[in-house]
Protein backbone atom coordinates (compact mmCIF):
# COMPACT_ATOMS: atom_id res chain seq x y z
CA UNK A 1 0.00 0.00 0.00
CA UNK A 2 1.48 3.36 -1.01
CA UNK A 3 1.18 6.36 1.25
CA UNK A 4 2.96 9.63 1.87
CA UNK A 5 2.97 12.75 4.00
CA UNK A 6 3.19 16.21 2.50
CA UNK A 7 6.02 18.36 3.84
CA UNK A 8 5.02 21.09 6.24
CA UNK A 9 1.73 19.50 7.31
CA UNK A 10 0.99 19.73 10.99
CA UNK A 11 -2.10 19.41 13.15
CA UNK A 12 -5.06 18.76 10.81
CA UNK A 13 -8.59 20.07 10.99
CA UNK A 14 -9.79 17.09 12.94
CA UNK A 15 -6.93 17.33 15.36
CA UNK A 16 -5.20 14.20 14.10
CA UNK A 17 -2.06 15.74 12.65
CA UNK A 18 -0.28 15.62 9.32
CA UNK A 19 -2.38 15.43 6.16
CA UNK A 20 -1.79 12.13 4.35
CA UNK A 21 -2.20 10.92 0.77
CA UNK A 22 -4.39 7.90 0.11
CA UNK A 23 -3.26 5.33 -2.45
CA UNK A 24 -5.41 5.25 -5.60
CA UNK A 25 -7.06 1.97 -4.57
CA UNK A 26 -7.84 3.34 -1.10
CA UNK A 27 -9.22 6.59 -2.47
CA UNK A 28 -11.42 4.82 -5.01
CA UNK A 29 -12.87 2.54 -2.35
CA UNK A 30 -13.52 5.42 0.06
CA UNK A 31 -15.10 7.45 -2.72
CA UNK A 32 -17.58 4.70 -3.59
CA UNK A 33 -19.17 4.88 -0.14
CA UNK A 34 -18.77 8.62 0.40
CA UNK A 35 -20.86 11.53 -0.82
CA UNK A 36 -19.45 13.93 -3.39
CA UNK A 37 -19.59 17.62 -2.60
CA UNK A 38 -18.78 20.46 -5.01
CA UNK A 39 -17.02 23.43 -3.38
CA UNK A 40 -16.25 26.88 -4.71
CA UNK A 41 -13.37 29.27 -4.10
CA UNK A 42 -13.60 30.81 -0.63
CA UNK A 43 -16.24 28.38 0.60
CA UNK A 44 -15.81 27.43 4.24
CA UNK A 45 -16.03 23.71 4.95
CA UNK A 46 -16.07 24.19 8.73
CA UNK A 47 -14.79 26.55 11.40
CA UNK A 48 -12.39 25.94 14.23
CA UNK A 49 -14.46 24.89 17.26
CA UNK A 50 -17.31 23.34 15.27
CA UNK A 51 -18.41 19.82 16.20
CA UNK A 52 -18.05 17.35 13.33
CA UNK A 53 -18.61 13.68 12.52
CA UNK A 54 -17.44 13.69 8.89
CA UNK A 55 -14.07 12.98 7.27
CA UNK A 56 -13.18 14.69 4.01
CA UNK A 57 -11.20 13.51 0.98
CA UNK A 58 -9.96 15.98 -1.61
CA UNK A 59 -10.94 14.81 -5.10
CA UNK A 60 -10.10 18.02 -6.98
CA UNK A 61 -8.80 21.45 -6.00
CA UNK A 62 -7.05 22.56 -2.84
CA UNK A 63 -8.18 23.09 0.76
CA UNK A 64 -6.56 25.48 3.21
CA UNK A 65 -6.39 24.51 6.89
CA UNK A 66 -5.68 27.32 9.35
CA UNK A 67 -5.24 26.21 12.98
CA UNK A 68 -4.60 29.76 14.18
CA UNK A 69 -1.93 30.99 16.54
CA UNK A 70 1.61 30.49 15.28
CA UNK A 71 0.88 27.13 13.64
CA UNK A 72 1.57 27.07 9.90
CA UNK A 73 -1.30 27.21 7.41
CA UNK A 74 -1.53 23.98 5.40
CA UNK A 75 -2.76 23.30 1.87
CA UNK A 76 -4.15 19.89 0.95
CA UNK A 77 -4.42 18.54 -2.60
CA UNK A 78 -6.04 15.59 -4.39
CA UNK A 79 -6.19 12.24 -2.57
CA UNK A 80 -5.36 13.85 0.79
CA UNK A 81 -7.82 13.57 3.67
CA UNK A 82 -8.55 15.61 6.78
CA UNK A 83 -10.93 15.73 9.71
CA UNK A 84 -10.86 11.98 10.29
CA UNK A 85 -11.18 12.30 14.08
CA UNK A 86 -14.67 13.61 13.56
CA UNK A 87 -15.45 10.30 11.88
CA UNK A 88 -13.53 8.05 14.25
CA UNK A 89 -14.67 9.41 17.62
CA UNK A 90 -17.79 11.37 16.71
CA UNK A 91 -18.66 15.00 17.44
CA UNK A 92 -15.01 15.96 17.52
CA UNK A 93 -14.21 19.64 17.97
CA UNK A 94 -12.56 20.90 14.81
CA UNK A 95 -9.07 22.25 15.36
CA UNK A 96 -8.86 24.50 12.30
CA UNK A 97 -10.75 26.56 9.76
CA UNK A 98 -11.10 24.63 6.47
CA UNK A 99 -11.63 26.77 3.35
CA UNK A 100 -11.61 25.92 -0.34
CA UNK A 101 -8.77 27.73 -2.10
CA UNK A 102 -10.45 27.33 -5.48
CA UNK A 103 -13.28 25.44 -7.10
CA UNK A 104 -13.09 21.69 -6.51
CA UNK A 105 -14.72 18.51 -5.29
CA UNK A 106 -14.65 16.75 -1.92
CA UNK A 107 -15.81 13.34 -0.80
CA UNK A 108 -17.60 13.37 2.55
CA UNK A 109 -17.47 10.18 4.58
CA UNK A 110 -19.84 9.91 7.56
CA UNK A 111 -20.64 7.18 10.05
CA UNK A 112 -23.00 5.26 7.73
CA UNK A 113 -20.48 5.29 4.87
CA UNK A 114 -17.69 4.18 7.17
CA UNK A 115 -19.81 1.24 8.32
CA UNK A 116 -20.33 0.18 4.68
CA UNK A 117 -16.59 0.55 4.15
CA UNK A 118 -15.96 -1.86 7.04
CA UNK A 119 -18.28 -4.40 5.45
CA UNK A 120 -16.61 -4.15 2.03
CA UNK A 121 -12.94 -4.28 3.02
CA UNK A 122 -12.23 -4.65 6.75
CA UNK A 123 -8.52 -5.27 6.11
CA UNK A 124 -8.07 -1.98 4.28
CA UNK A 125 -10.05 -0.14 6.95
CA UNK A 126 -7.94 -1.73 9.68
CA UNK A 127 -4.78 -0.54 7.91
CA UNK A 128 -6.25 2.94 7.56
CA UNK A 129 -7.20 3.04 11.24
CA UNK A 130 -3.73 1.89 12.29
CA UNK A 131 -2.14 4.62 10.19
CA UNK A 132 -4.57 7.24 11.51
CA UNK A 133 -4.05 6.26 15.14
CA UNK A 134 -0.28 6.24 14.65
CA UNK A 135 -0.55 9.68 13.11
CA UNK A 136 -2.58 10.93 16.08
CA UNK A 137 0.01 9.63 18.55
CA UNK A 138 2.95 11.02 16.60
CA UNK A 139 1.35 14.42 16.24
CA UNK A 140 0.32 14.55 19.89
CA UNK A 141 3.93 13.81 20.77
CA UNK A 142 5.02 16.52 18.35
CA UNK A 143 2.53 18.93 19.91
CA UNK A 144 3.89 18.15 23.36
CA UNK A 145 7.41 18.86 22.11
CA UNK A 146 6.22 22.11 20.58
CA UNK A 147 4.53 23.10 23.84
CA UNK A 148 7.67 22.25 25.78
CA UNK A 149 9.74 24.35 23.40
CA UNK A 150 7.21 27.15 23.65
CA UNK A 151 7.32 26.96 27.46
CA UNK A 152 11.09 27.08 27.32
CA UNK A 153 10.89 30.09 25.00
CA UNK A 154 8.42 31.76 27.35
CA UNK A 155 10.64 31.06 30.34
CA UNK A 156 13.62 32.48 28.46
CA UNK A 157 11.55 35.52 27.47
CA UNK A 158 10.48 36.03 31.08
CA UNK A 159 14.08 35.72 32.24
CA UNK A 160 15.11 38.30 29.65
CA UNK A 161 12.24 40.53 30.73
CA UNK A 162 13.32 40.29 34.36
CA UNK A 163 16.91 41.11 33.42
CA UNK A 164 15.80 44.01 31.23
CA UNK A 165 13.47 45.32 33.93
CA UNK A 166 16.27 45.10 36.47
CA UNK A 167 18.62 46.91 34.11
CA UNK A 168 16.05 49.61 33.41
CA UNK A 169 15.37 50.02 37.12
CA UNK A 170 19.09 50.23 37.78
CA UNK A 171 19.55 52.73 34.95
CA UNK A 172 16.65 54.82 36.23
CA UNK A 173 18.18 54.76 39.69
CA UNK A 174 21.60 55.73 38.35
CA UNK A 175 20.31 58.80 36.52
CA UNK A 176 18.76 59.95 39.81
CA UNK A 177 21.84 59.32 41.96
CA UNK A 178 24.98 61.39 42.39
CA UNK A 179 27.88 59.07 41.61
CA UNK A 180 30.30 60.53 44.17
CA UNK A 181 28.11 60.69 47.28
CA UNK A 182 25.27 58.26 46.59
CA UNK A 183 22.71 60.98 47.38
CA UNK A 184 20.06 62.02 44.90
CA UNK A 185 21.16 64.54 42.29
CA UNK A 186 19.25 67.48 40.79
CA UNK A 187 17.46 65.21 38.35
CA UNK A 188 16.47 62.90 41.18
CA UNK A 189 15.16 65.89 43.12
CA UNK A 190 13.11 67.10 40.15
CA UNK A 191 11.61 63.63 39.63
CA UNK A 192 10.88 63.34 43.35
CA UNK A 193 9.01 66.65 43.33
CA UNK A 194 7.00 65.54 40.28
CA UNK A 195 6.06 62.30 42.03
CA UNK A 196 5.02 64.13 45.20
CA UNK A 197 2.71 66.38 43.21
CA UNK A 198 1.30 63.43 41.26
CA UNK A 199 0.52 61.70 44.58
CA UNK A 200 -0.91 64.93 46.00
CA UNK A 201 1.48 64.61 48.95
CA UNK A 202 0.61 67.92 50.63
CA UNK A 203 2.13 67.42 54.10
CA UNK A 204 4.20 70.22 55.59
CA UNK A 205 7.82 70.45 54.48
CA UNK A 206 11.00 72.23 55.36
CA UNK A 207 14.12 72.86 53.30
CA UNK A 208 17.77 72.98 54.34
CA UNK A 209 20.42 74.29 51.97
CA UNK A 210 23.86 73.10 53.10
CA UNK A 211 27.04 74.63 51.69
CA UNK A 212 30.62 73.80 52.63
CA UNK A 213 32.68 76.67 54.08
CA UNK A 214 35.99 77.39 52.35
CA UNK A 215 35.82 74.13 50.44
CA UNK A 216 37.98 75.52 47.63
CA UNK A 217 40.84 75.85 50.10
CA UNK A 218 40.54 72.14 50.97
CA UNK A 219 40.92 71.25 47.29
CA UNK A 220 43.76 73.71 46.78
CA UNK A 221 45.71 72.58 49.86
CA UNK A 222 45.07 68.82 49.78
CA UNK A 223 43.84 67.87 46.32
CA UNK A 224 40.55 66.74 44.87
CA UNK A 225 40.68 63.22 46.32
CA UNK A 226 40.65 64.69 49.84
CA UNK A 227 37.94 67.11 48.76
CA UNK A 228 35.84 64.21 47.45
CA UNK A 229 36.20 62.40 50.78
CA UNK A 230 35.00 65.53 52.61
CA UNK A 231 31.93 65.73 50.36
CA UNK A 232 31.20 62.06 50.96
CA UNK A 233 31.34 62.60 54.72
CA UNK A 234 28.98 65.60 54.51
CA UNK A 235 26.64 63.40 52.48
CA UNK A 236 26.89 60.73 55.18
CA UNK A 237 25.74 63.22 57.82
CA UNK A 238 22.71 64.21 55.74
CA UNK A 239 21.90 60.57 55.06
CA UNK A 240 22.10 59.71 58.77
CA UNK A 241 19.72 62.49 59.83
CA UNK A 242 17.20 61.95 57.02
CA UNK A 243 14.05 60.03 57.90
CA UNK A 244 12.17 57.65 55.60
CA UNK A 245 10.08 60.52 54.20
CA UNK A 246 13.01 62.96 53.88
CA UNK A 247 15.02 63.60 50.75
CA UNK A 248 18.80 64.35 50.88
CA UNK A 249 20.33 65.62 47.65
CA UNK A 250 23.61 66.92 46.27
CA UNK A 251 22.73 69.88 44.08
CA UNK A 252 26.24 70.14 42.67
CA UNK A 253 29.76 71.05 43.71
CA UNK A 254 29.79 71.50 47.49
CA UNK A 255 26.11 72.42 47.76
CA UNK A 256 23.57 70.04 49.27
CA UNK A 257 19.94 70.18 50.30
CA UNK A 258 17.69 68.23 52.59
CA UNK A 259 13.93 68.28 52.06
CA UNK A 260 12.24 67.20 55.30
CA UNK A 261 8.76 66.53 56.62
CA UNK A 262 8.00 69.37 59.01
CA UNK A 263 5.04 71.36 60.32
CA UNK A 264 6.81 74.17 62.15
CA UNK A 265 10.12 75.98 62.51
CA UNK A 266 11.30 73.82 65.42
CA UNK A 267 10.93 70.65 63.32
CA UNK A 268 13.24 72.01 60.62
CA UNK A 269 15.75 73.48 63.03
CA UNK A 270 16.29 70.12 64.75
CA UNK A 271 17.66 68.79 61.45
CA UNK A 272 19.80 71.86 60.84
CA UNK A 273 21.23 71.93 64.35
CA UNK A 274 22.12 68.24 64.13
CA UNK A 275 24.07 68.87 60.91
CA UNK A 276 25.95 71.82 62.41
CA UNK A 277 26.64 70.04 65.71
CA UNK A 278 27.94 66.93 63.95
CA UNK A 279 30.32 68.81 61.68
CA UNK A 280 31.62 70.87 64.61
CA UNK A 281 32.27 67.71 66.64
CA UNK A 282 34.14 66.09 63.75
CA UNK A 283 36.18 69.26 63.19
CA UNK A 284 37.48 68.99 66.76
CA UNK A 285 38.85 65.55 65.85
CA UNK A 286 40.40 66.83 62.64
CA UNK A 287 43.80 65.45 61.60
CA UNK A 288 46.38 67.00 59.29
CA UNK A 289 44.47 65.73 56.28
CA UNK A 290 40.87 66.96 56.63
CA UNK A 291 37.97 64.54 56.46
CA UNK A 292 35.27 67.14 57.11
CA UNK A 293 34.77 70.87 56.82
CA UNK A 294 32.52 73.45 58.40
CA UNK A 295 29.17 74.06 56.73
CA UNK A 296 26.61 76.83 56.57
CA UNK A 297 22.91 76.00 56.55
CA UNK A 298 19.95 78.04 55.34
CA UNK A 299 16.62 76.78 56.65
CA UNK A 300 12.96 77.58 56.02
CA UNK A 301 9.49 76.12 55.83
CA UNK A 302 8.10 75.68 52.33
CA UNK A 303 4.62 75.52 50.87
CA UNK A 304 4.08 71.96 49.50
CA UNK A 305 1.96 73.45 46.71
CA UNK A 306 4.64 75.98 45.81
CA UNK A 307 7.46 75.92 43.27
CA UNK A 308 11.03 74.71 43.80
CA UNK A 309 12.45 78.04 42.63
CA UNK A 310 10.52 79.85 45.37
CA UNK A 311 11.71 77.36 47.97
CA UNK A 312 15.30 77.65 46.80
CA UNK A 313 15.22 81.45 46.83
CA UNK A 314 14.06 81.51 50.45
CA UNK A 315 16.57 78.91 51.67
CA UNK A 316 19.35 80.56 49.66
CA UNK A 317 18.64 83.89 51.33
CA UNK A 318 19.01 82.21 54.70
CA UNK A 319 22.21 80.48 53.56
CA UNK A 320 23.63 83.80 52.34
CA UNK A 321 23.03 85.32 55.76
CA UNK A 322 24.72 82.37 57.51
CA UNK A 323 27.76 82.85 55.26
CA UNK A 324 27.76 86.63 55.86
CA UNK A 325 27.91 86.00 59.59
CA UNK A 326 31.05 83.90 59.17
CA UNK A 327 29.67 80.44 58.35
CA UNK A 328 29.69 77.33 60.49
CA UNK A 329 26.15 78.11 61.56
CA UNK A 330 22.48 77.85 60.59
CA UNK A 331 20.25 80.76 59.74
CA UNK A 332 16.46 80.68 59.57
CA UNK A 333 14.38 82.82 57.25
CA UNK A 334 10.66 83.42 57.50
CA UNK A 335 8.55 83.78 54.40
CA UNK A 336 8.22 87.56 54.85
CA UNK A 337 12.02 87.95 55.03
CA UNK A 338 12.82 86.03 51.81
CA UNK A 339 13.35 87.77 48.47
CA UNK A 340 11.07 86.74 45.59
CA UNK A 341 12.43 84.15 43.12
CA UNK A 342 13.75 85.47 39.81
Amino acid sequence: MQRGVRDGAGQDAGGSGAAEVLAAREFDLFATVGRERVVHAGERIFRRGDLGEVMYLVAEGRIELDSGGDLPVKHLGPQEFFGELGLLIGEHTRGADAVAVGDGRLVELGQAGFQRLLERDPVLVAQFLRRSITRVVLNEQNLIRQLRRRNQDLEAALDNLHVTTHQLSRTEALIRIDELTGLYNRRGLALHLQERRALAAGAGMGLLLVDCDRFKQVNDDHGHLVGDRVLQNIAGILRSVAGTDDFPCRLGGDEFCLLVSAQQREDVMRYAEFVIATTRSLLRLQQAVPTICAVSVGACLVDPEGDWNDWYARADAALYEAKRQGGNRVHWVDEADAPPAD
